[in-house]
């Protein structure tokens, strides 16, 4: 199956295997590559019930609830990996079906994606804005340098430090882009020192999309300061809850996240399987 046929099925299937499993089977990546390029430089195995994604080196598989336990994984999973060459697969919600596969294919557990929950309804502490810094809106002209601090910030996180012009473009089209949510820490002359950039999904939740620190203003607590400000812009949307993923290991962020109030449950885990 290929072009918009192929195109309507990914989408079926997605948003069958979202509602049943709880937990989206794509992360917002592909599916902004889908709306936006839609199968371009895919190699793309498409049925009614279920697909397989590679790109580069990633792989994405879904398939219909209604279609599992008859080997369709297996066969487009196989279909997929068959080309030599590293690859990675995530596997959303930790699904238990995916690492008896991952082990039949070659691929080990390489990492922990947390989903961490807070309730608005938990008190935020006081934070004090440091002297010759101030907390303002996302504004035209500000682009450069959100891309420039978020390079810097992410270098060696692959996903989110590659974020270019378009990645940006395309995210702020989103229905969900409210410049009042992007909020940026500046000093006495302008320039941006580091940003939260956060998400309402819906009436009930909100999200720590993205907090991003130039390196060179490390240690100065503006992680905590646009954390804190970035929840308080969220609950005053009325928002009951707010999510964040952080990686497992990164024990820094955890430990932030965690004296404000976010919990993590075991179900709330996404993992990344990788052949090498």
């Amino acid at each position: 199956m290929t072009g918009p046929a192929a195109l309507a099925a990914i989408e079926a299937v997605v948003a069958a295997a979202g509602v049943y499993d709880g937990a989206e089977p794509l992360d917002e990546a592909a599916l902004l590559r889908l709306k936006h390029h839609g199968l371009d430089g895919v190699d793309a195995h498409v049925t009614t019930d279920g697909f397989a994604l590679r790109r580069g080196t990633e792989v994405d598989l879904v398939v219909a609830p209604e279609a599992r336990g008859r080997g369709l994984g297996a066969r487009l999973a196989d279909l997929a990996v068959a080309a030599p060459g590293e690859l990675t697969a995530w596997s959303h919600g930790d699904h238990p079906a995916a690492r008896p596969l991952a082990d039949r294919l070659g691929f080990a557990r390489a990492r922990e994606l947390w989903v961490m929950r807070r309730p608005t309804v938990v008190p935020l502490p006081a934070v004090a804005t440091p002297d010759g810094i101030r907390i303002r809106d996302y504004g035209d002209g500000d682009a450069d340098a959100l891309l420039a601090v978020n390079a810097a910030a992410f270098a060696h996180h692959a996903e989110q430090g590659a974020l270019d012009r378009d990645g940006l473009a395309e995210r702020m089209a989103e229905p969900w882009f409210d410049p009042a949510g992007l909020l940026l820490a500046v000093d006495d002359d302008g320039g941006l020192l580091g940003f939260h950039w956060t998400k309402q999904h819906d009436e009930h939740t909100g999200e720590v999309y993205v907090v991003g620190i130039q390196p060179t203003a490390q240690g100065r607590g503006l992680g905590r300061l646009l954390t804190v400000a970035g929840l308080q812009h969220l609950a005053s949307r009325g928002v009951a809850e707010v999510i964040l993923y952080v990686e497992s290991d990164n024990a820094p962020a955890r430990h932030v996240y965690e004296s404000l109030g976010f919990t993590h449950a075991p179900a709330d885990t996404h993992v990344q399987y990788r052949r090498a």
